[in-house]
């Protein structure tokens, strides 16, 4: 509301000053951040489609229903277990797990599975897993009304951490896991961050951003270990006719892949290199010769918040001298016709002095602001 607010009363005062105004708004670049707060610089993010009940248009389909090509059985053979009626794949018991011919990183995974009829209890009712990298299991099983160890309920990180609450449904209905996963990342044989999971069962959050202790396994704790950055994903064959439908899968990008704008891996020379690239950028996009004085200052002040190198400074103070110059030649009124941009600059001003780019006394803002007093150009009519 207040970013709404603020914009309209910087259209209010024209469009000069609409210009001025929208280079210079938030909190400008800094040692770990690229880009300035609220930055219409900053890339924006890839569109995507979402179609309700489909995957998203970014997704990679792993089972539609119609097809196993995209899984495999033992190494490289094909997938033995089958497709049933109503478009779902069921575990052919003994027949082993089954793994995805690609391999995946960093993902969000959807799936939709349903458990067969009660039978058995603890582990032996309705049980299969899902592995991801083959490494870490979300636990699959028929908790419904079924007691077993808690780290080994449906949806637990098995063998580590049980879910927040049991949100399973009756046997033969359909349930839904949607999982954020981030693997390890290693310095060597030196863990720098254990990975997360974030595990999401039938709309009920029920691992929050968990952080791995170990690798999957039974009965003894398997430390972290290095693997590969994409490995395949895998489901289980623990002997129970599960069934699954609707798997897909999104790559999506390490929390350490971002190295510009803050977070665990920002690396303070990629964000003054990206820096130095957006001020020549814009530098080379400038008009210093614009007929409008204050659109090419306003332009200037923007790259300041990028890089304060003398190749953009010494533009910069010329054009406000010039600027200033013309602002001296007029009177009372006229002042009042320009104020849009008069206050727009030196709100400009202020954000470059706020973030210590400029000095508190900086030329331009001390005379913006003289002007602005004497005129009473922000008096409340």
């Amino acid at each position: 509301m207040k970013l709404a607010k603020t914009m309209v009363a910087a259209m209010a005062m024209g469009t000069a000053a609409s210009a001025v105004f929208a280079g210079l708004y938030g909190d400008t670049p800094d040692a770990k951040h690229a880009w300035s707060v609220h930055d219409m610089n900053r890339p924006r993010p890839p569109v995507i489609t979402v179609e309700p009940g489909k995957a998203p248009s970014d997704a990679v389909v792993l089972f539609d229903g119609t097809s196993m090509d995209a899984w495999r059985s033992g190494q490289d053979d094909a997938c033995k277990w089958k497709i049933v009626e109503g478009g779902a794949l069921e575990v052919v018991p003994k027949t082993g797990e089954i793994h995805t011919k690609d391999a995946f990183g960093d993902c969000q995974l959807h799936l939709e599975f349903a458990t067969p009829p009660a039978e058995g209890s603890s582990q032996g009712r309705g049980n299969s897993g899902v592995f991801l990298m083959g490494m870490h299991e979300i636990q699959v099983l028929d908790c419904f009304d079924n007691d077993t160890y808690p780290d080994g309920q449906c949806s637990s990180v098995y063998a580590e951490n049980p879910p927040l609450v049991n949100a399973c449904r009756k046997p033969g209905e359909w349930q839904t896991y949607d999982i954020v996963f981030h693997q390890p990342i290693w310095d060597g044989e030196t863990v720098k961050h254990p990975g997360t999971v974030t595990v999401i069962h039938n709309g009920v959050l029920t691992q929050d951003n968990w952080e791995f202790e170990g690798l999957s396994t039974h009965c003894q704790r398997k430390p972290l270990k290095p693997y590969a950055a994409k490995l395949p994903l895998r489901l289980q064959d623990h002997g129970n006719r599960m069934r699954f439908r609707n798997i897909w899968i999104r790559e999506i990008p390490s929390r350490y892949a971002n190295t510009t704008h803050g977070g665990p891996a920002v690396n303070e020379a990629d964000v003054a290199a990206l820096r130095a690239k957006t001020a020549a950028k814009l530098f080379e996009a400038a008009n210093l010769a614009d007929a409008s004085k204050p659109a090419a200052l306003g332009r200037m002040l923007e790259i300041l918040g990028y890089d304060k190198a003398d190749t953009y400074m010494k533009p910069t103070l010329e054009l406000a001298d010039a600027y200033l110059k013309e602002l001296a030649g007029l009177d009372k009124p006229k002042l009042q016709d320009r104020k849009g941009d008069i206050i727009g600059l030196r709100n400009a001003c202020n954000v470059l002095t706020r973030n210590k780019v400029v000095a508190d006394d900086f030329k331009l803002k001390a005379e913006l602001q003289r002007i602005i007093s004497e005129n009473g150009l922000e008096k409340k009519k």
